[in-house]
């Protein structure tokens, strides 16, 4: 995954502002389209969560409803009318009389490991297309049927817009070694983000072989 996910890297990360902002807009006509797959997975989810006592908050944070799903599109909208922060540059001069320029890049390929919400899933995957960059995902077990029938929506938005659709991946495996795993993939991954608790946020920290930003 990690390899694939390195050689789309490139594609999406010379596409210009105009190409992201029609995939992302691609995604949400997807996923306004496709909303009665999306929660039906998600009710399976749902099922088996209530089935091995999994508290009511977080059965909330899995949920996806035709109104949150509205938000998520709605979401996306907005990300478009962002503007595209790579290629932007600032330059100064040293006393030196040496004349320094920043210029803003894609990082390349990012990992996510996070729990139990699924919106996060599309919110990760579109902020790092936006920025032109591919991304690794890995969900909680809680949204075992959530996540991949949201990245196939990923996945088929990137193939209708042209680019490779590798950019997007997601680890299947929802057993612990797989996070260890990802968190070990120097030269694949160029940077790891954990988003949830300070539990995970404390593992990904002492654990990781990549840099991570907390």
């Amino acid at each position: 995954l990690c390899e694939s996910a390195r050689r789309a890297s490139k594609s999406i990360a010379l596409a210009n502002e105009t190409q992201k902002n029609q995939l992302l807009q691609r995604l949400s006509e997807l996923l306004c389209a496709e909303s009665e797959s999306i929660i039906s997975a998600n009710e399976l989810d749902l099922e088996r969560a209530e089935e091995n006592g999994v508290p009511k908050a977080m059965l909330d944070r899995l949920t996806i409803n035709k109104a949150r799903l509205a938000s998520i599109c709605e979401a996306l909208r907005m990300l478009v009318t962002l503007e595209d922060p790579v290629g932007k540059s600032e330059t100064w001069t040293r006393p030196s009389g040496l004349t320094i320029q920043r210029t803003r890049v894609p990082l390349g390929v990012v990992a996510m490991i996070y729990e139990a919400r699924p919106n996060v899933t599309v919110d990760s995957a579109a902020l790092c297309l936006k920025t032109g960059n591919a991304v690794v995902l890995r969900g909680g077990k809680e949204a075992i049927n959530t996540n991949p029938a949201l990245v196939a929506l990923i996945k088929e938005a990137l193939e209708d817009r042209g680019f490779d659709p590798h950019a997007v991946e997601l680890v299947a495996s929802t057993e612990r070694e797989s996070a260890q795993l990802l968190m070990t993939m120097r030269g694949y991954i160029d940077v790891l983000i954990p988003r949830g608790g300070k539990g995970l946020i404390k593992t990904v920290v002492e654990n990781a072989k990549v840099p991570v930003i907390e």
